[in-house]
């Protein structure tokens, strides 16, 4: 493969963590990749990491993202962001993990079922009663 290739050769140095969340689309920007990585957010075979750590292919990264966790297994490097498609085919998120994003997001949606919202915001002098409700 040439050097311009977005694809790394395996026997190629491998591709910086980083650039690898942000090539296969799980966060919109690098720098976000790193904050995540750098809060901990993010860990590389079970431990936490650096952005400038190396990836290999066959490594575990489990991610925070939005609500839900994540965890797969690196199948391919990409250096340079992809499109969607191509980019899912980088990894593969474990049966645990998609299972347990599901049963997340059905807690989510059965709780917002007992959170009630006011059809409309309070008007000034709802707003007012509400605020003698609250010092009172």
């Amino acid at each position: 493969m040439t050097k311009n290739s977005s694809v790394s050769d395996e026997k190629n140095v491998g591709v910086r963590l980083d650039k690898w969340l942000w090539a296969t689309r799980f966060y919109k920007t690098r720098a976000l990749a790193r904050e995540m990585i750098q809060g901990g957010k993010v860990h590389y075979n079970g431990q936490r990491c650096k952005p400038s750590k190396i990836t290999e292919v066959g490594a575990t990264v489990k991610l925070a993202q939005g609500f839900d966790e994540k965890e797969v297994t690196i199948l391919v490097l990409f250096d340079k962001r992809q499109a969607a498609p191509i980019a899912h085919t980088a990894y593969l998120e474990s049966e645990s993990s998609i299972r347990k994003r599901e049963e997340n997001a059905i807690a989510r949606k059965n709780n917002s079922f007992f959170a009630p919202h006011p059809v409309n915001k309070p008007d000034k002098k709802q707003r007012r009663e509400l605020l003698k409700l609250k010092s009172s």
